[in-house]
């Protein structure tokens, strides 16, 4: 006869974990089960793994989630989200509502379980950051989280050099990550990985989900290399765990990483992915299928589990997970509390900067240093006024930090005054970041620092936007202000060739939801960029900056830069007459538009210019403003600008004109190059006194 170990033995304590691990295991069949779609194989094979790791190591008090020092938890795995989702439940964590506020209600509740992957649910398909509370970022994508990963222990060590005091430690946070074999296979997770090596980040911890299986059946088909063998060669201190049930050898493990000092740490745990009877694969598990009722019947049975209960969570492990944690995070976080107020006091000044980072508030007087730049017919590139922008900025905003992939010297966006240094690992206050060729890794290394109170950029050019499009995408899903610099902006670079000449592009990136794309015209206008950019609180921008020289416009004689903000703008005019044409344009093409004008004027035509540097903000003005700055009843207007025609339709109407790239540039001086492509006086004259004339025949 069996009988019930004495309550707080060490027998009735593994009794009690296991009841826990059993009970991720059959909440993620039943949600998976009742959606009829998902992935339970490997929320089953880690609950083992993502129990330990939670109860027995997570520094997170299931009351205050948003703890600033709180430890990290990214599940890269996304696909599992149902082992998150458990998780979150059975450690009652709290709700933190719009307002950044408890709301008294479980971040995931037993409904919002059996509503997984529902419209307008808590639990969605992969996790959502902003949706979920308790979700660190947005995991779909493999090989996003990894890397998000390291920004979050690169802004770790930031803070920490920033803020941290002897004795008052405010940040000494680590950063965990589940991760599986499709994120090892992803190109993205090695850039990062090779970055956060040379780096010493020794507060970062992958754990990774050695399943051997991917949607096309064994991994053999495609991955065969040693996994360890490569991290150690990135300078990662690699582990093994050969069971994922092994939870003592698990233990063991992260103490090691934890007592690691000099380097991040790789645990691979190998695992059996969806096993149904006890170390027996299931075929529809491993391949992202619910597995059928009657297999989670039987899969219920072999963990001595009633096979009729659906969502079960037994009593006696209802608190059990949440009580564990809250005994280490809760003291954790009252001490950081009593820190903080010691900071305060010695230190007021500090203190209000944190409270304003935790906000997502810029310091006062930000912008008290702003240039402003004289007319100057020779003008600069806009790269080099937005460098110039940015290190007057950043000089007032300490966490404003970043870098280029191998190219700031290029991009103007290293920052320049005393004291803001290099980070390395001897050195991670410093505030220039140097990424090395990683776009893809540069993108998600950012959104991670900007999901942890850092506000970060990055630079390129233009044309390697397409090597870092999932971290720009993902940005703006997440409404996280990432600034993304994309200077070399169109064929005006000239002699690379087509292989780096942006085309389709800006295209791109005007086509994502909720992203800020900004091409200013001149030195001001890329001032009011800048500024633009850093308040965003939401929304990631993109500052797509010229290599060559433009005009700084006489601003006396045209409307002021201001007008970015709006989007668009009347730049140049002809009133009172009634415009019989409109040029618009944005960048280095508006300078071209001022001179037609001035030629289209000469001619007895009435002009008008347009800069529009931003379609998203001017899409935002109310219908008045953009009847003002483009009348419906003006059929004749130009779109010029070096770029393909993708959406300008929306600006011309069916009956204007596109002065635009219909196909890839080419290799020759950038005056040669404008010839051929047209964009030159005489042939925007052309195209404008054809709109001016077809306007006024249908008046």
């Amino acid at each position: 006869m069996n009988t019930l170990s004495p309550p707080g033995s060490p027998q009735d304590d593994e009794r009690l974990d296991l009841l826990c691990i059993d009970t991720l295991r059959t909440l993620a069949m039943d949600a998976v089960q009742k959606a009829k779609s998902g992935h339970p194989g490997t929320p089953m094979a880690l609950a083992p793994v993502g129990y330990t790791l939670w109860r027995d190591f997570l520094r997170y008090d299931p009351a205050h989630p948003d703890w600033p020092n709180r430890d990290r938890f990214i599940l890269s795995a996304g696909h599992a989200s149902m082992l998150l989702y458990g998780l979150l439940h059975l450690a009652d964590v709290v709700e933190i509502d719009a307002d950044g506020k408890p709301s008294g209600q479980p971040a995931v509740s037993l409904e919002d379980i059996k509503q997984f992957r529902q419209l307008d649910s808590k639990t969605p398909g992969h996790p959502e950051y902003r949706m979920t509370t308790g979700v660190e970022t947005t995991t779909g994508p493999l090989g996003q989280g990894c890397a998000n990963s390291v920004g979050m222990a690169m802004a770790q060590r930031h803070l920490a050099q920033r803020y941290n005091r002897p004795g008052l430690d405010l940040f000494d946070y680590n950063v965990y990550v589940i991760c599986g074999d499709g994120d090892m296979m992803e190109g993205v997770s090695g850039e990062a990985a090779s970055l956060a090596g040379h780096l010493g980040l020794s507060n970062l911890c992958w754990i990774y989900d050695n399943n051997t299986i991917s949607i096309e059946g064994h991994t053999d088909l495609a991955f065969s290399e040693d996994v360890a063998a490569r991290f150690a060669a990135y300078g990662w201190n690699t582990l093994r765990v050969s069971d994922a049930n092994d939870r003592m050898a698990l233990a063991a493990a992260l103490r090691q990483f934890q007592a690691t000092q000099d380097r991040p740490t790789l645990i691979v745990v190998d695992s059996v992915i969806g096993f149904g009877s006890p170390n027996k694969h299931n075929t529809a598990a491993a391949h992202g299928e619910p597995l059928g009722d009657d297999e989670v019947r039987l899969t219920k049975q072999a963990y001595g589990w009633p096979d009729d209960a659906f969502f079960r969570v037994p009593d006696e492990v209802r608190y059990r997970l949440r009580d564990g944690m809250a005994a280490r995070g809760a003291p954790a976080y009252q001490q950081w509390q009593e820190t903080l107020s010691r900071l305060a006091a010695g230190e007021p000044a500090v203190a209000e900067e944190l409270r304003r980072m935790r906000q997502g508030q810029m310091p006062e007087g930000w912008d008290q240093d702003a240039p402003v730049f004289p007319a100057d017919p020779k003008g600069m590139a806009t790269r080099e006024s937005g460098g110039k922008a940015l290190n007057a900025y950043a000089k007032h905003i300490p966490l404003l930090v970043g870098g280029a992939a191998d190219l700031a010297p290029s991009t103007k966006t290293n920052l320049t005054f005393d004291g803001a240094g290099s980070f390395q690992r001897d050195n991670y206050g410093g505030r220039n970041l140097h990424f090395g060729v990683r776009e893809h890794a540069m993108g998600a290394i950012a959104n991670g620092m900007a999901l942890s109170h850092v506000r970060p950029y990055t630079a390129t050019f233009l044309i390697f936007s397409d090597y870092m499009k999932p971290p720009i995408r993902l940005a703006a899903l997440m409404e996280l202000p990432v600034i993304f610099v994309f200077t070399h902006d169109s064929i005006g670079l000239g002699e690379d060739g087509p292989t780096h000449q942006p085309v389709e592009q800006l295209a791109q990136l005007r086509g994502i939801p909720g992203m800020r794309v900004l091409r200013p015209c001149d030195a001001n206008e890329t001032v009011q960029a800048w500024k633009v950019a850093l308040k965003q609180t939401n929304h990631p921008t993109a500052l797509v900056l010229s290599r060559q020289p433009v005009p700084t416009l006489d601003r006396t004689r045209y409307a002021s830069a201001a007008g970015l903000e709006r989007g668009a703008y009347v730049l140049a005019d002809c009133a009172p007459e009634r415009p019989q044409v409109i040029l618009i344009a944005t960048g280095t093409e508006v300078a071209l538009c001022l001179q037609a004008y001035d030629q289209l004027r000469a001619e007895g035509i009435a002009a008008r210019v347009v800069s529009m540097p931003s379609w998203d903000l001017f899409e935002e003005q109310d219908q008045a403003y953009r009847d003002s700055v483009l009348p419906p009843d003006v059929g004749g207007r130009v779109a010029v600008e070096q770029a393909g025609p993708l959406g300008w339709e929306r600006y011309v109407g069916a009956t204007g004109a596109k002065i635009v790239m219909h196909t890839f540039g080419a290799s020759a001086p950038i005056a040669k190059l404008q010839a051929k492509f047209g964009f030159t006086v005489d042939n925007v004259v052309r195209v404008a006194r054809e709109q001016a004339q077809k306007n006024r025949s249908t008046q």
